[in-house]
């Protein structure tokens, strides 16, 4: 049992690492962009994972398969618009699970139309780096506080309603474990990983 463990642990770090990292130096990287010069201070416009990956929420992962990253500080004074900029500044981490996950899709295909000789293990790996960024860029669009979907829903929402909605944060941490221990993760996440996943396969199948 411990050999599989170690054996998944192994495939798995490499994606969850990669899908962390460019999660949240994606909403530093458009928060800076949009004006906001927090990310960049706290030294989060950097692809060094120990800019980024928190080890309690790493191992947490790989215990629970829940865990968590370095959450972006952002200012939302230093925006123009604020609404608009924390919808895209949200926005920005799961996209950018979303195309990492497409672009190793494409390297599998390109190794294997050229004739790549892929281990087991490489392609056990890269498998898992696509899952697990499609995986990261869905459960993080689900609109329930502290997730991304919920500063989406949030600034889509008028003010009142916005207000009332943000009472909801304080009891984020209980949402999150009820809402992965019953089914309703599953009927959010599962319909969508394979929406995700045809749409990545459809267009990948065009080069093969």
């Amino acid at each position: 049992m411990f050999e599989n463990f170690l054996i998944n642990a192994i495939t798995s770090l490499p994606g969850i690492v990669i899908a962390m990292v460019i999660h949240e130096w994606a909403h530093a990287r458009v928060a800076y962009a949009l004006g906001d010069y927090t990310p960049k201070l706290m030294g989060r416009l950097t692809l060094n994972p120990a800019a980024h990956v928190d080890p309690i929420g790493l191992l947490m992962l790989f215990f629970v398969h829940f865990g968590w990253a370095k959450p972006v500080q952002i200012n939302l004074n230093n925006f123009e618009n604020p609404r608009r900029a924390d919808i895209l500044v949200s926005l920005a981490g799961p996209f950018a699970n979303f195309i990492t996950a497409f672009v190793t899709l494409l390297v599998m295909v390109a190794l294997i139309k050229f004739g790549f000789p892929m281990t087991e293990g490489m392609q056990a790996v890269l498998s898992t780096i696509m899952i697990i960024n499609v995986n990261f860029g869905i459960f993080n669009l689900i609109p329930i506080p502290p997730l991304d979907g919920f500063h989406v829903l949030r600034n889509l929402l008028p003010y009142e309603m916005a207000e009332k909605l943000e009472a909801l944060e304080r009891y984020s941490f209980l949402i999150l474990i009820v809402i992965l221990m019953t089914p309703v993760i599953s009927i959010i996440f599962v319909p969508m990983q394979r929406f995700v996943l045809t749409i990545f396969y459809g267009i990948a199948g065009i080069f093969i």
